[in-house]
Formats: C-alpha cells, structure tokens, sequence
C-alpha cells in the first residue's frame, strides 16, 4: 500500500531507519527516489520553499528556480522527519498538498501532479500536541493512516546483544567471526536503561572498539559497571533473564521470532 505512514518513538529508536525499510519494500521498489526532510533542522522562514519549490524571482535570492522535496520524491516516498516541529501556517499548506497529490511552487502558477508515498516520523505524542493547539488535527488524520510505533531499547531489551553484535560487524568486520563481548560486557549492555536508544548503543559500541585494551570487549570498554553475570538486568526482573547469547532464545520464547 502506499497510504500515509506516522512513525512514532522516542529520539534514537531508529524511525528513519524503519522509513527507509518501508520504503525498500513498497510496491514502489527501491529504483525510485526516498527524500528525507528534517522539519526540525529548517528554519521555518526557508521550509515552505524546500518543500514545495520555488520561482525564480519569487523572494530575493530566488536567482533561479528549484524543485522542492516533493517533486523530487516524485514517484517514491518522502519522509517529514520531526513532523511535530511544522509551524502551524504551514501545516495548512502541507495538508491541501496531501489531500490534492499537487503542489505549486513558490512564485508559480502552475501545479504540478505528485504521486508520493508519505511517511512521517515524530518523536512528540501528536494527540497532545493536537489538545494544545500545537497541531492541525486534520493534518494529523491524513499522517496517521497506518500508526507504526517503535518501542524504546529499554523496553526491547531481547534487541540488544543482537544489535551489538551487528554493530561489531559494522565497526570491525575484520574481527565479524569472534564474539568480542564478555560476559561481563554482555550483562552490562542488558542491565543499562538506554536512554539515548539505538543510537547511543552504535555509539558505544564504536567507542568500546577504539578504546578495548586487548581483543575483547569488557564493560570498563562500555563506559559501564560490570555486572556479576547471574544477575538478570534490573528492568527484566519479571520476566525470564536474558541470556548473554545471540538474543533468539529469548525472542521465540516470547513469540516475537
């Protein structure tokens, strides 16, 4: 299908990693264009012509025209990252654009017919934002055709050993066929609350490769206490413990492989 996907989730949880998955495989395939837009890195003097395009000599400096993201997602998909951080003026705009599948540039008079899958990701519970008057609910009606929500790693923990490893493969493929992680590594990475998510994860994971003292990874590596390897990890106490392996065990057993 290619109806409005909202993404969901905290920073570092991966949102336009799953955006680009969905992208891949869509019946669009992944021959066509995936534009990526981080509403909350524009300044919102600038976001309306990055979006939809401009004329030459529509505003000064407008020297020449440009198409804006969304012709160029044109025939694929288009990803609003941080869509929760639009201004509300131009929230008005992206909605008769979405329900129109056209869009005008800036200083033009001719509309342009889109075909664009769109995909937006926030890190803001949009329904809040909504009450506060922060956020078009119609704009939202139209985002949130198919709600995708990524849970935090803290609440994944069976995702972490896996991660890691796939992160070591990443940073040292010359080393893929070892397992560098010690025990005591492994249940430092299970018990920590990872409050920057994914992110922070690849990140120390790099770091620890950098700065081991020998082959393997120990947690003084991680920037982490270590933890005796009995102990199951704090946030899993009603649950079965992780063990220190490649994290499928623990994925069938609670039906999620």
């Amino acid at each position: 299908t290619r109806a409005p996907v909202l993404i969901t989730g905290e920073t570092g949880t991966g949102k336009e990693l799953i955006a680009r998955y969905i992208h891949r495989f869509s019946a669009a395939g992944s021959d066509k264009p995936f534009v990526a837009v981080n509403c909350a890195a524009i300044p919102a003097s600038m976001l309306e012509s990055i979006l939809f395009g401009h004329e030459r000599g529509a505003f000064t400096g407008a020297v020449t025209a440009q198409p804006g993201k969304f012709e160029q997602a044109n025939g694929g998909t288009l990803l609003l990252d941080e869509v929760g951080e639009l201004p509300l003026e131009l929230q008005a705009k992206l909605l008769r654009v979405l329900q129109e599948q056209r869009v005008e540039r800036l200083g033009g008079r001719r509309e342009i017919e889109l075909d664009v899958r769109v995909i937006a990701a926030t890190n803001r519970n949009l329904q809040e934002e909504v009450a506060a008057g922060r956020f078009r609910a119609d704009l939202l009606f139209r985002l949130d055709v198919l709600p995708l929500h990524i849970s935090p790693l803290r609440e994944r923990r069976e995702d972490v050993l896996p991660l890691a490893r796939r992160f070591i493969q990443r940073f040292a493929p010359q080393e893929a066929h070892k397992d560098l992680l010690t025990e005591e590594a492994c249940q430092a990475l299970l018990q920590y609350d990872w409050p920057g998510n994914v992110r922070e994860l690849e990140n120390m994971i790099q770091r620890a490769l950098v700065l081991r003292n020998g082959l393997y990874i120990q947690a003084r590596d991680l920037g982490l206490e270590p933890v005796a390897p009995t102990q199951a990890p704090a946030a899993a106490a009603q649950e079965e413990p992780l063990a220190a392996d490649d994290g499928k065990a623990a994925l069938r057993a609670r039906g999620k492989w």
